[in-house]
């Protein structure tokens, strides 16, 4: 127990009270520009080629929409002469790019929205795909990839994976063209943070200016700087790469994240801690509990008014944990103070309900953010 105190002790003097400094980090790893932004978009179509294992004559939408895609094919067919369970109804989505031009390829993914088993071998029909905006940007078409299977007999199932969406990589031409606007009404461009912080917006308008020129920056907010952009011109992709290259040094929020779950621990290099004394142990108990049934012997015949007696005898235990310390930590931060328990053995669990008696204590100075 003693050398167990001492080693302890002797790692958090060594390690000391230590300040991480955070890397320089190039803008473009920090956030985005306002109006960089991909474009959903979605549209509803139907999968044929299906072997057996698309929607049941029951989907009345699918029976529709089939008798549709004939029609304007030129062969008129009433919805209520198909029965075929060869085609699926499908809804199918894809990502707009913030910026693509005409004859682009982008990936589609059709899901089943009926009774289909599988869209294995599955052919999408000429889908149009429509935005936000209700106008068609994209055109999708082509053979689908499942990864999994569905097969079913006499009331036998075997399934792999979700058969009833597939993929169909580069099955969608791009027919609108789309150009991000980067430039406000006013002239300028808006870089937005993906983490606000009052102090990171402060030091990136810092920086902007030191490379762009005094006053062409200024931070508007937690999660946003302004950027002049009026003398850029035509040379506005080279003033946006310009912004995009310029590194800073984000500030950094003291959090320590816990997964009680998997019993990880993860904190900054930064988050201190004050002076603290810890005291960590346990007492285990243990009941052991044995059942003894006694049978009478009976001579000379049946004897109806005798029964068994069951005895029960049980024994306590209790055993004092095996590595009880009390520890003082000075100053230090919370990436010492795990590295010293880790050294000393104490399994993450113990170290995670030391760190939360701690940040209950007040001598944790950071946020616990528990999963």
């Amino acid at each position: 127990m003693t050398r167990w105190i001492a080693s302890i002790a002797l790692l958090a003097a060594l390690a000391g009270p230590s300040m991480a400094v955070a890397d320089a980090v190039r803008l473009k790893d920090l956030g985005r520009f306002l109006g960089w932004r991909d474009n959903a978009l979605v549209g509803y179509g139907l999968v044929t080629g299906l072997a057996g294992s698309g929607d049941s004559p029951r989907s009345a939408v699918t029976k529709q929409a089939l008798s549709n895609v004939l029609g304007r094919l030129g062969s008129n067919v009433p919805p209520d002469l198909l029965e075929s369970r060869n085609v699926a109804a499908v809804i199918v989505t894809s990502t707009l790019p913030p910026t693509a031009k005409v004859g682009d390829r982008i990936d589609v993914t059709a899901t089943s929205i009926g009774d289909a088993r599988s869209l294995a071998g599955g052919v999408l029909l000429m889908t149009p795909l429509l935005a936000a905006d209700q106008k068609p940007y994209a055109l999708a078409q082509g053979p689908l990839v499942v990864g999994g299977y569905n097969f079913q007999d006499n009331g036998n199932l075997r399934q792999k994976n979700y058969p009833t969406t597939g993929i169909c990589v580069g099955g969608a031409t791009v027919e609108a063209p789309v150009d991000a606007q980067l430039v406000g009404a006013g002239g300028n461009l808006t870089f937005v943070l993906n983490d606000p912080d009052f102090t990171t917006a402060e030091r990136v308008s810092e920086a902007l200016n030191r490379a762009l020129g005094a006053g062409r920056a200024s931070a508007k907010g937690a999660d946003s700087v302004s950027i002049d952009a009026g003398s850029a011109g035509s040379d506005l992709n080279h003033l946006v790469a310009q912004v995009e290259n310029v590194t800073v040094d984000p500030d950094q929020v003291a959090r320590v994240v816990i997964n009680e779950r998997s019993g990880t621990v993860v904190a900054g290099g930064n988050v201190r801690i004050s002076s603290v004394v810890i005291a960590q142990g346990d007492i285990k108990v243990a009941v052991d509990v044995d059942h003894q049934a006694s049978q009478p012997l009976i001579l000379g015949g049946i004897a109806p008014d005798v029964r068994s007696l069951i005895v029960t005898n049980s024994k306590l235990k209790v055993a004092d944990g095996s590595h009880d310390a009390v520890v003082r930590f000075p100053d230090t931060t919370v990436g010492d103070l795990v590295k010293a328990l880790a050294k000393a053995q104490v399994d993450t669990r113990r170290t995670i309900a030391v760190l939360q008696a701690m940040k209950a204590a007040g001598a944790l100075h950071a946020e616990i953010i528990v999963q």
